[in-house]
């Protein structure tokens, strides 16, 4: 009897970053080890560096994914474990959510790393009605509320 594989465990912070219309901007992404499983949307973010705290990492990956420096963040506003699998690896990702309010901007991928390049194909602002209609998949699953429970505490 074979043994599954053990998850390899990753630290991300992630952030809900949102324009003055209310809409949040997501990246779209994809398995670069699996085209076949087709892409979905996410909140821009990724793993903590070793000793870093997960807002440090929130932004610095908002800024290395968008290019847009975020002066101030709100949260954590929510975590989330998940298990997945990603570049031929399978993840245990334990995520912390922040939220900040930016100027509406047009994101760039000029910070994007090598596996990034591989893994993600653009960006979309999102207004909440549309992500509470979209058929497309979002990450989280709960994103449309998340959104909703940032706007109206803002």
């Amino acid at each position: 009897m074979k043994t599954p594989p053990r998850p390899v465990v990753r630290n991300a912070a992630r952030v809900l970053l949102l324009d003055p219309d209310g809409r949040v901007l997501l990246v779209r992404g994809g398995d670069p080890a699996d085209p076949e499983a087709g892409t979905w949307w996410l909140t821009p973010g990724g793993g903590l560096e070793p000793g870093e705290d997960a807002r440090t990492a929130a932004l610095r990956e908002a800024f290395e994914e968008t290019g847009h420096r975020v002066e101030r963040l709100t949260g954590p506003v929510a975590r989330r474990s998940s298990v997945f699998p990603f570049d031929g690896r399978l993840i245990e990702q334990r995520e912390q959510y922040f939220t900040a309010r930016v100027p509406a901007f047009e994101p760039t991928t000029a910070g994007w790393t090598e596996l990034e390049q591989r893994a993600l194909s653009g960006f979309r602002w999102w207004t909440l009605a549309e992500l509470r209609a979209t058929e497309e998949t979002v990450f989280p699953e709960r994103l449309a509320d998340m959104v909703s429970e940032a706007l109206q505490s803002s």
